[in-house]
């Protein structure tokens, strides 16, 4: 963006209209979040995204797994601590209500007394 002082209007270079158009093609990116982003009008941008000399080219490499399924296969089994005693429940460290938030923006509730101890386990054996 560059312009002389005094004036209004804004000029946008063509890398910077392109730059700007593919941000908004990061999956829940909206374009009125990169307009918002950039303080300006969300249908400027939606004037770039019709121009060939600024629109993102469309990516065929990925499929669209949006709405489908995908085998998994369980190789292990994870075993979690049980709590047995009063004693061994006061030892360990608790928690009513584990809310882990994926960086896809899906949820893990794990509610009811919970050892730490199981949480990791949990933890840990989503990232094999």
């Amino acid at each position: 963006m560059a312009g002389k002082k005094g004036q209004n209007k804004r000029f946008w270079s063509d890398d910077e209209k392109r730059s700007i158009c593919i941000q908004t093609t990061v999956p829940g990116v909206s374009v009125a979040q990169v307009a918002r982003r950039y303080s300006m009008n969300a249908n400027l941008i939606h004037n770039w995204l019709k121009d060939a000399r600024f629109a993102p080219e469309p990516e065929m490499d990925e499929p669209d797994c949006n709405g489908g399924f995908l085998p998994v296969e369980i190789e292990g089994t994870i075993s979690v601590p049980m709590i047995k005693d009063a004693q061994e429940a006061e030892a360990a460290v608790l928690a009513q209500r584990v809310d882990i938030t994926l960086s896809d923006g899906r949820r893990i509730l794990v509610e009811g007394p919970t050892a730490l101890s199981g949480v990791l386990a949990l933890v840990e054996g989503l990232m094999i």
